[in-house]
């Protein structure tokens, strides 16, 4: 039993010190690189922050955009179809006219299928940022508890 309870409290300090251990800067003499990369993480976490609320501040933009060509597209889908009816029974000017219909909603299908990319691709750049951004700040968080660490070790 003794012997169980030392090899407990030996575990328990030698993870405490691990810590302190694994850390980069670990001496008075590291704060200065130690505040540097905190001030360089800080801006990177800045610059993370105000391009993700721009991409999510457009996001809607581009949802309404993809909207617009969806109905655009459909209307001109129907009218296609509408003319192409009445070409079927009608003389040369309305097949020509049907081709320009069916031309303009094929144009106006690649149009929508282009926004619906857009948002797809602005969606992925949140992600992304988002990831970044958790990333930089868990690294803000590691610096801090360094920091910390070195106050703690030279009081």
């Amino acid at each position: 039993m003794k012997r169980n309870v030392l090899f407990l409290f030996a575990a328990t300090c030698l993870m405490a010190s691990l810590t302190a251990f694994a850390q980069k800067y670990k001496s008075a003499s590291d704060t200065a690189k130690l505040n540097k990369e905190l001030t360089a993480v800080s801006n990177d976490i800045a610059e993370l922050t105000a391009e993700l609320t721009i991409a999510q501040n457009n996001l809607p933009g581009y949802r309404s955009k993809a909207e617009k060509a969806r109905t655009d597209a459909q209307g001109t889908a129907q009218q296609s179809s509408d003319q192409a009816y009445k070409a079927t029974n009608g003389d040369l000017g309305d097949a020509k006219s049907a081709k320009k219909k069916a031309k303009r909603a094929l144009n106006d299908a690649e149009d929508a299928s282009d926004a619906k990319d857009d948002i797809k691709k602005q969606e992925k750049k949140i992600d992304k940022l988002t990831a970044q951004l958790q990333k930089k700040q868990k690294t803000l968080l590691e610096l801090e508890e360094m920091r910390t660490t070195i106050r703690l070790m030279h009081q």
